[in-house]
């Protein structure tokens, strides 16, 4: 009888463990287009149950990304476009691409690094954002599956963009169960410096389905900084208290969206930082996101200590995803970063990375509903 019953445990504890090894993510690769030059570029699809996450080579997009509402049905929260060739027609909307050298802006499109000024590319009013027209959003990454998800590299050489060093830059991209996670690594072989995060929109009611003012919005962030006319940091770190940036208990995006407030004037909405309380360092939660309709709620994780808020204020109704238009404020980002700006600004968080150092950070887009 013991014999039969060690029998049976072995046979359950082994057929458990095939089991658990057929519950990873499932991680398979199609091509989804090629460049002019006839460069392919292919699509990741990393599923694991009812969350599925398409990530492309191309810029390293995440191009859609499935998840269940309270009642299971699984619907695409990112915007975006149904074939290649709408991301490449539409490059400088950014729908979900990894954003480098430098996220956000820098004024004027110049910083200085030990005595030297670099310039950069001018594509935002005086200012360069994102890194001017041919930053990481336009690459196609190598790539390689990896367990529950798959690893994108490049190369940024000497003087791409305007930056200084060869760059190595490596991001994974991985997703266990309701968790998509990114991490970021570099390497430098000259000082130089480095602003990483993702440009994915979102609308927890859907891709295409509406704008996003209704979304309830939590930020564990006490300040922002505020930015002049031209959306640059002044450099002050303000309190939300009493202000329509005060995010610390969930609210409405639309509920004082459209105050007189001189802040929300300059960016026609939200377009800020927030300055997380953690300072940066550590994984921590930085944002919570809830769209009532289909009880889909995002946590945002991040070691960063910002977060850039943007409402979609500048959204032009560009057809996407099934032929629908993405009108203004249909999706939001939520992007974890260092301050805009901060090479100019010494009193900041340092984006710099010297030879010797690797850069590394961390996000987690985590879904659930209530």
């Amino acid at each position: 009888m013991n014999i039969f019953r060690a029998f049976v445990a072995g046979a359950l504890w082994l057929l458990l463990g095939i089991s658990s090894v057929a519950a990873k993510t499932s991680v398979t690769k199609q091509s989804f287009g090629k460049l002019p030059d006839g460069t392919p570029v292919d699509i990741y699809r990393l599923a694991d149950g009812p969350v599925e996450a398409r990530i492309m080579t191309y810029g390293g997009v995440i191009v859609s990304l499935r998840v269940p509402d309270r009642s299971g049905r699984a619907g695409d929260v990112v915007l975006g476009f149904d074939n290649f060739e709408g991301y490449v027609d539409n490059v400088d909307a950014f729908f979900g691409p990894l954003v480098g050298r430098y996220a956000n802006r820098i004024a004027h499109g110049t910083f200085t690094l030990n005595g030297k000024t670099y310039h950069l590319p001018i594509n935002n009013g005086p200012n360069s954002l994102h890194s001017g027209p041919h930053g990481f959003n336009t690459v196609v990454w190598k790539a390689k599956p990896i367990e529950n998800g798959v690893e994108l590299s490049y190369l940024s050489k000497d003087g791409e963009g305007g930056y200084p060093g060869n760059l190595n830059v490596m991001v994974r991209y991985t997703l266990v169960k309701v968790d998509l996670r990114i991490e970021y690594f570099a390497t430098t072989d000259k000082d130089t410096v480095l602003n990483l995060t993702n440009g994915s929109f979102f609308n927890l009611a859907g891709a295409g389905a509406g704008d996003i003012l209704k979304h309830q919005l939590t930020l564990n962030a006490a300040r922002f900084t505020p930015v002049d006319a031209t959306l640059i940091p002044t450099g002050e770190l303000r309190p939300v208290e009493g202000t329509p940036f005060d995010f610390r208990k969930p609210t409405e995006i639309g509920a004082r969206i459209n105050n007189s407030d001189e802040q929300l004037q300059r960016g026609n909405g939200y377009d800020h930082n927030w300055v997380l309380d953690s300072g940066g360092g550590k994984l921590v939660q930085a944002a919570e996101l809830y769209e009532a309709a289909s009880g889909r709620v995002m946590r945002v994780l991040t070691d960063q200590p910002g977060i850039q808020f943007y409402s979609g204020n500048f959204l032009g109704g560009s057809v996407g995803k099934d032929g629908k238009a993405y009108g203004r404020r249909s999706g939001l980002c939520l992007e974890t970063q260092h301050f805009p700006d901060s090479p100019n600004h010494p009193s900041f968080p340092s984006t710099e990375l010297k030879p010797g150092e690797r850069f590394y950070s961390v996000t987690i887009y985590g879904f659930s509903t209530r």
